[in-house]
C-alpha cells in the first residue's frame, strides 16, 4: 500500500526535485512543474512517453498542454498527499525531458 511521505522523508526525497524546478502547490500537498518544449509535437511526444510510465505504475498526473507548454501537478489521491510514487514519476518526467529544469 502506498503511504504519505513523512516529514523526515520529504526532506530527502523532495529537495532534489525542488532543485530541478518542482515546487509545492499552495493549499495542497502536491508538487507542480511547467515544462516548455520547442513545439507542440515535442510536448505531445513527451506526454505520450510519460503516459506509458504512468500507466505502468498506475499513477497518473494532473496535467494540461497548451501548444508547447505542459503544466504538471503530482499528488497521490489515495493518501491525500505526496507519496514516493509522486517523486518517482517526477524523476522519470525530468529524465525523459533531459534530466534538468526546463
Amino acid at each position: 500500500m502506498t503511504e504519505k511521505l513523512s516529514e523526515e522523508t520529504r526532506k530527502t526525497v523532495l529537495k532534489p526535485l525542488f532543485d530541478t524546478g518542482w515546487a509545492m502547490v499552495d493549499g495542497r500537498d502536491a508538487i507542480h512543474k511547467t515544462y516548455v518544449f520547442d513545439n507542440f509535437v515535442s510536448a505531445f511526444g513527451w506526454m505520450t512517453q510519460v503516459a506509458i510510465w504512468a500507466e505502468k505504475w498506475d499513477h497518473h498526473p494532473e496535467w494540461d498542454n497548451v501548444y508547447k507548454t505542459v503544466n504538471v501537478t503530482l499528488t497521490t489521491h489515495d493518501v491525500d498527499g505526496l507519496s514516493a510514487l509522486d517523486a518517482k514519476l517526477a524523476r522519470k518526467m525530468d529524465g525523459l525531458f533531459g534530466g534538468g529544469a526546463p
